[in-house]
């Protein structure tokens, strides 16, 4: 990222950038950066999009050559394209000699370094991995977001927005800018605000169910299935977020077992390190052995309603039935 921000402060740009990642505000972000530095508004001439997995590469060498109008410079946007996980001969050849003209921008989901499209944009211009953000970092940009407004928040209404919105930073943005529009009057942000006004995500709610099935509160745990249908989210979404949550859980359970840092945990589990104690406590609900049970009868069901063997709704009720039940003890002599 200081690259770009480097390359956009001095007016010296490379042939070609590629943003990658799963952080797709960040992407956005510098996605749009570039383009604002590299092209002038309205210029539809020497500024071109293409998108999607069925790219002509031979339509894009052909207007890469063409020389710009009127401007320094031919920008060519490509997202989504596929390129750089699977093969992509022409373009990958094409870079090497690119028109001095022109500039691409590349912005994917996935890559695959290995791959000849990755080391060609490489060798003649940047490739910007956007991940997950670290717990540090969002504090410090959520906070410097409020702070600019004037404002400040109690460390409990933090945590609490924190844990709400999950760490993805469209998310986050959109929810703080409903929290600051709401708190318009205020000068400190307190936990009364972040629940008046911020929205719960759906995994939230399944972290609530999952818990709700590890203390075998069956019938709580039903009632929060049954929300979720009436908020029209597809039974099969719930069963996948809820195998997520139980992969989590097993991750955590045995990496805590052998002693690994929250730290670590955190970065193997997909989950922020301040929610790693509370995957810890809901884990201690289960065996190792019922956590891997649970993985493979998710995938059972899934592959019942596939078939047509069984209801969507109902495959995903008796898993909770399942699990959440009361296990009967053994008889004392």
């Amino acid at each position: 990222m200081k690259t770009i921000d480097e390359d956009i402060k001095t007016g010296q740009f490379k042939q070609a950038y590629l943003l990658y990642g799963e952080e797709a505000y960040l992407k956005k972000q510098y996605k749009d950066k570039l383009i604002h530095a590299l092209t002038t508004e309205g210029d539809t001439m020497n500024f071109s999009t293409f998108s999607g997995k069925d790219i002509n590469q031979k339509e894009i060498i052909d207007l890469a050559e063409t020389l710009p109008l009127f401007a320094d410079r031919r920008v060519i946007l490509i997202e989504g394209s596929g390129f750089f996980k699977n093969q992509a001969e022409d373009i990958a050849s094409y870079m090497a000699d690119a028109a001095p003209s022109v500039c691409f921008i590349f912005v994917e989901d996935e890559v695959d370094k290995r791959n000849k499209m990755y080391k060609a944009v490489s060798k003649i211009g940047t490739a910007v991995e956007f991940g997950k953000q670290s717990d540090a970092l969002l504090e410090k940009w959520i906070g410097g977001r409020i702070r600019r407004e004037g404002k400040k928040i109690t460390r409990d209404a933090f945590l609490l927005f924190t844990e709400k919105t999950g760490t993805d930073m469209e998310n986050i943005d959109k929810e703080l800018e409903k929290l600051l529009c709401y708190t318009l009057e205020k000068d400190v942000i307190e936990t009364e605000d972040v629940e008046a006004i911020t929205t719960e995500q759906i995994s939230n709610k399944i972290f609530e169910m999952v818990d709700s099935i590890a203390l075998h509160k069956q019938s709580h745990a039903l009632e929060l299935y049954y929300d979720l249908l009436a908020l029209k989210e597809p039974a099969m979404r719930i069963l996948y977020l809820i195998s997520r949550q139980f992969h989590i859980l097993l991750t955590v359970k045995l990496m805590t077992n052998h002693g690994f840092s929250n730290k670590d945990i955190a970065a193997k589990a997909g989950c922020p390190e301040w929610a790693v104690r509370k995957n810890q406590a809901q884990a201690r609900g289960f065996q190792v052995e019922q956590l891997k049970q649970a993985l493979k009868d998710g995938v059972d069901l899934e592959e019942s309603v596939k078939t047509g063997r069984m209801n969507d709704q109902m495959a995903v009720e008796l898993f909770i039935l399942k699990y959440s039940r009361e296990t009967k003890k053994e008889p004392t002599a």
